[in-house]
């Protein structure tokens, strides 16, 4: 199951074990419980600090717990943790074992000191590249305060339980039975959900901080770049996001970022997280600003007030909140959100494995998610509005070569249908003849583009009529001392690369804008001219 490589690999980390662990099975005659069997062993062979118990009487079977030795509770996987989840699997062995987890001392504190019941349940695929993040933050949770159980289940190894609870995206997460929360999480954020209190003692951690020379607010390639150019500079500076990494968690294969001949969103995520904390910027997560004050005087300080209240305070400000998804808005879309619609076929496409769906959108994102999902449905519907695909030449003959793709060209998308709570159809206008014709499918993936982060800003700054920031050559907005890069603005061509170049030039240009404004000694020696 694991290769040597991946075993070496494996054995190192297991060294880093400071206390015995061990790993509790409930195992039935399935095919993944004999897997799940082969793997629990191969992990126990690699470490005298790891045992296995095969009486485990958990209900839902295969499934296996990693507890401290002489403890029955920990983190539960119900299904085999490979893929992307091996990782999860990894760092919770190695947290159960003692190993120090590299996150903020402030995070565990928060952990320790929630108080109730909590019951959660992950629901993952083994190729979501989203799920790892809530997988290993409610395990840190579980690990690191009893009061919390965590149970990890691979969808694809419990489909009828899937179905059941008409889970149609992941990760889906439950608490005590009752949904709590899908789509990428990070542990701050499933905290502040929990501690009510949370957001008010952020604000006023915000509210205490002494003004940064620069702050950026958004984290993506634009936001990591701007604020290591400024770091680089010697100033203070500070960057507030709802993440690092941006838009690009969102995204899988990329090939063309220069330099970097293949890499996945999680890794270039990651990359940029580190390189930003290199150099010590100030990063502020799970912020999401909610309104600009501009400076009431040159040289003066720009405030950022975000959604809990607090406010930031900065010489001059750098905004790169990036765009999310494009939703098609017709009726059904809300309704059926997570029931059936989805925007991320690498995540949620193995959950509709030998069904029928759609993929709205004819540009590349629209084509490849088309192409990825061939393999795993029943058939496939691209429907592209305009009377030819926008995507590259290639990838549109890649994807008539496949004999479960239908492309219907010139056709707009007037509904999305459902019954019981999910989706169960597309009405299709066909856009030469007004004539209308309804699809009967079960998924429907939504690839229509980006619409920038900027709602928050309008009537402060100037945006386009697409929203996008209007900025010139250097990345200045129409207010002295704010700036804005990456795909929230009016620069052309939404690419990583280009977002990260904006970045850095912006930042540059509000250097240069703080190295000409005047000084304190020369503001006071104009205020007293001024008075005299």
């Amino acid at each position: 199951m694991l290769d040597d490589t991946l075993k070496a690999q494996l054995q190192q980390y297991l060294g880093l074990l400071r206390q015995p662990i061990r790993l509790i099975a409930s195992l039935d005659d399935s095919a993944t419980a004999a897997e799940m069997r082969e793997l629990l062993q191969t992990i126990a062979s690699l470490s005298d600090k790891v045992s296995v118990v095969w009486n485990g009487q958990d209900a839902r079977q295969p499934s296996f717990v990693v507890a401290r030795e002489g403890q029955t509770s920990g983190v539960r996987f119900a299904g085999l943790p490979l893929g992307h989840e091996f990782t999860s699997l990894v760092l919770a062995l190695l947290w159960t074992g003692g190993h120090p987890p590299k996150v903020e001392q402030e995070v565990l504190d928060s952990i320790r000191a929630l108080d109730g019941d909590f019951q959660f349940e992950v629901y993952m695929s083994l190729s979501c590249h989203n799920c790892p993040d809530v997988v290993q933050a409610l395990s840190l949770m579980a690990i690191f305060n009893p009061k919390v159980q965590t149970v990890v289940i691979e969808g694809g190894a419990f489909q009828k339980e899937v179905e059941a609870r008409e889970i149609m995206a992941v990760p889906m997460v439950f608490l005590n039975g009752q949904v709590f929360g899908s789509g990428r999480m990070s542990v701050e954020e499933i905290v502040a959900k929990l501690d009510t209190g949370a957001g008010a003692r952020e604000a006023a951690k915000l509210d205490a901080k002494d003004p940064y020379d620069m702050l950026i607010v958004g984290g993506g390639p634009a936001g990591a770049a701007a604020a290591v150019y400024a770091a680089r500079k010697g100033i203070r500076t500070g960057i507030a996001a709802e993440n690092l990494g941006g838009q690009v968690n969102d995204t899988m294969g990329i090939e063309n970022y220069i330099s970097v001949l293949e890499t996945d969103g999680p890794k270039l995520s990651a990359a940029l997280q580190a390189h930003v904390r290199h150099y010590g910027v100030e990063t502020m997560t799970q912020q999401r600003a909610v309104e600009l004050t501009p400076a009431s005087e040159p040289g003066g300080l720009v405030q950022v007030r975000m959604e809990n209240g607090g406010t930031l305070k900065a010489r001059s400000v750098i905004i790169s909140t990036g765009a999310r998804w494009r939703n098609i808005n017709v009726p059904g879309e809300q309704e059926y959100k997570n029931k059936g619609v989805a925007y991320c076929p690498h995540c949620d496409g193995p959950l509709f494995k030998g069904k029928r769906v759609a993929v709205i959108g004819g540009g590349n994102s629209g084509v490849e998610a088309a192409i990825d999902l061939a393999g795993i449905v029943e058939h496939v519907s691209l429907v592209e509005f305009a009377e030819q695909l926008k995507a590259d030449a290639v990838l549109v003959a890649k994807l008539k070569s496949l004999p479960n793709v239908s492309i219907r060209l010139n056709t707009q998308t007037t509904e999305i249908t459902g019954a019981a709570g999910k989706v169960n159809g597309l009405v299709l206008r066909d856009r030469a003849s007004s004539q209308e014709e309804t699809v009967a499918l079960e998924g429907v993936f939504v690839q229509i583009g980006l619409v920038p982060n900027t709602e928050w800003l309008k009537g402060t700054l100037s945006l386009s009529r697409f929203g996008e920031v209007e900025v010139d050559a250097k990345g200045h907005t129409n207010l002295s001392g704010v700036f804005a890069a990456g795909d929230c603005t009016t620069v052309p061509f939404k690419q990583i690369v280009i977002a990260a170049g904006d970045g850095a030039k912006a930042a540059l240009a509000a250097f240069d804008h703080l190295m000409r404004l005047p000084t304190v000694a020369q503001k006071e020696e104009r205020e007293s001219a001024l008075a005299h």
